[in-house]
């Protein structure tokens, strides 16, 4: 790889990273391109140089975001022992949530957001997160597989929310 190319990928990750920042803090409508741009300290057209459209931003944010969980959880899958597989996939959860509390906030809101593209990514993460899940637990025979799978996607989902709204009761088991 270049040098150059380089440069470009890590800038890329910069304003990526940024974009989950600003829309995380003050939601995917109100935040602008040049917010992004000023947060990473380069020029609005220079952000249009990589994303086409605010949207195809978030897009990719949802993207990084989404990637996290799922490689973490096959990471989990791969690693863990059966008997500890759900323990451990709530303490990877548990660690996300702490370390990229912004990209949880990012992935709620993505949830409101009605175009179809957003909409889209957001059934692709929490059809892969699920599908990852359901499988593991199946081949840890479980018992209840698919009602225990809701379950933990479902408790994951109050514990964003108990962050969310600085709530943490609504996480204690």
């Amino acid at each position: 790889m270049t040098k150059d190319a380089k440069i470009s990928v890590n800038r890329r990750i910069d304003i990526i990273s940024a974009a989950i920042e600003v829309f995380a803090e003050v939601g995917y409508y109100r935040a602008t391109t040049a917010q992004v741009a000023q947060r990473v300290r380069i020029s609005q057209p220079y952000v249009f140089r990589f994303f086409a459209t605010k949207e195809k931003l978030l897009l990719s944010a949802l993207g990084v975001s989404w990637l996290r969980i799922i490689e973490s959880f096959r990471q989990v899958v791969e690693l863990a022992p059966l008997e500890r597989l759900e323990a451990e996939l709530i303490s990877a959860y548990e660690k996300i949530t702490k370390y990229y509390r912004k990209e949880i906030l990012l992935q709620m809101q993505a949830m409101t957001i009605q175009e179809e593209a957003i909409q889209e990514a957001m059934l692709y993460g929490f059809r892969e997160v699920r599908r990852i899940v359901l499988e593991a637990f199946h081949i840890a025979k479980i018992p209840n597989s698919e009602e225990r799978t809701m379950l933990f996607l479902a408790r994951g989902m109050l514990c964003n929310i108990a962050e969310a709204i600085g709530m943490p009761e609504l996480k204690e088991t």
